[in-house]
C-alpha cells in the first residue's frame, strides 16, 4: 500500500512515525529518498513557517518530521533534538544577538548543511532528501514546494511573519486572517502531485490553517487532492472542543468556524472521504456524516509510539 501524509508540526510528525511503524518501513538508500525507488510512505510537509535566522535557512516542520522519524527528537517538547546543548545560543546572546528562537548546537548543524546546499543551488526537496537519508529515515520526506512560500498572519497588531506570531509572541494574538506569500507562483516540488495519487492520502491532525492550508495553497495541490483516486482521510486536531496542541481552537473561533471536530470536518468536506474524530466527540458523528463523509470514531490522542502505531493501523484499515 502506498500512503501519503500531508503534515506540519508535532501532530503531523507523530502520525508520520505511526504510519512508518505500521507500514514496517525499513531504512532506504539516498537514491530512494530522491525518488528513484517507490516508497510505501511519503510525507508532504509544510514550508510556510520556514525562516532565516542568523544567516541560516530553517525549516521547522521539515526538521520536526525528520527528527521524529529518525528517533532523534525531544519527545517532551515535541520539537528539536533530544539531549541538546545551547552553548552557541548562549554565546550569541552574550554578543548582543536576539535569541528568542531557540536553536540547539546539534540542530544548528542541520541548518548549516541546509543553508550551504541551498546556496549551491540545490532545491529544498533535494536537500531534505539528503538530510533525511543521512539520519536513516526511510519514508520519503518532501517539502510541498521548492519555491518561496511564507505564511503571514493578520492580527490586531498588524501583519506578522509566522515565527514572530508563533514563537516570538507565543501565538497570543487573535488571528484575523492568513496570507500565503508566494503561493500564486509556487509550484509543487517534484513528486508531490504523484504522491497524491496514493492508495491512501491522510491529512494529519495538524493545524488546518497554519499547517495544512499552506500546502493546499500551492498551485495544483488542492485540485489534485480533491480529485485524488485513493481513499482520502482527515484526522481532527480538535478533541472535545480543544486543540491537542497549539492555537487551532483559537483560530477556528476568530475566523468564524465552530470549535469542534464538526467545524474541522466542514473545512475538509470537499477534500476527503473519511473524517476521523475522537471518541469524546462521538456525538458529532451524525452531523459529520450529514456532510457526506464517512466517520470513524476512535482514540485520536496518539501519545507515544504504541498509540501512534495503533491509530495508523486504523487508518490503513480504512482503505
Amino acid at each position: 500500500m502506498n500512503v501519503t501524509l500531508l503534515a506540519g508540526g508535532v501532530g503531523g510528525a507523530r502520525l508520520a512515525h505511526g504510519l512508518d511503524l505500521a507500514l514496517g518501513a525499513a531504512p532506504v538508500s539516498t537514491s530512494a529518498q530522491t525518488g528513484t525507488s517507490p516508497q510505501a510512505l511519503t510525507v508532504v510537509v509544510n514550508v510556510g513557517d520556514d525562516t532565516e535566522l542568523h544567516g541560516l535557512a530553517i525549516s521547522p516542520d521539515i526538521d520536526t518530521v525528520v527528527y521524529t522519524l529518525a528517533a532523534l527528537n525531544d519527545e517532551d517538547r515535541g520539537w528539536g533534538l533530544r539531549g541538546e546543548s545551547y552553548a552557541t545560543l548562549s554565546a550569541l546572546k552574550d554578543l548582543g544577538e536576539d535569541t528568542w528562537f531557540t536553536l540547539g548546537d546539534r540542530d544548528l548543524a542541520t541548518h548549516i548543511v541546509r543553508t550551504q546546499r541551498l546556496r549551491r543551488g540545490e532545491p529544498l526537496s533535494a536537500v531534505t532528501a539528503h538530510l533525511a537519508a543521512s539520519m536513516g529515515v526511510g519514508p520519503r520526506i518532501v517539502p510541498v514546494t521548492d519555491d518561496h512560500l511564507a505564511t503571514l498572519v493578520d492580527t490586531p497588531s498588524g501583519r506578522l511573519g509566522f515565527q514572530e506570531y508563533f514563537v516570538g509572541r507565543q501565538h497570543a494574538d487573535a488571528v484575523l486572517g492568513l496570507h500565503f506569500e508566494g503561493a500564486d507562483a509556487a509550484h509543487p516540488a517534484p513528486g508531490v502531485l504523484d504522491a497524491l495519487a496514493a492508495d491512501l492520502v491522510v491529512l494529519a491532525p495538524s493545524n488546518p490553517f497554519l499547517s495544512i492550508e499552506p500546502l493546499l495553497a500551492v498551485q495544483g495541490v488542492r485540485e489534485a487532492l480533491a480529485t485524488a483516486p485513493g481513499r482520502r482521510v482527515a484526522v481532527s486536531p480538535i478533541v472535545g472542543g480543544q486543540a491537542i496542541k497549539g492555537p487551532a481552537a483559537q483560530i477556528l473561533e476568530t475566523l468564524g468556524h465552530e470549535v469542534s471536530a464538526l467545524g474541522v470536518a466542514r473545512i475538509y468536506a470537499d477534500l476527503v472521504d473519511v473524517m476521523v474524530i475522537d471518541e469524546r466527540d462521538a456525538a458529532l458523528a451524525g452531523p459529520v456524516a450529514d456532510l457526506g463523509l464517512t466517520v470513524h470514531v476512535t482514540d485520536t490522542v496518539m501519545g507515544g509510539p504504541p498509540g501512534r502505531e495503533r491509530l495508523a493501523r486504523e487508518l490503513l484499515a480504512l482503505v
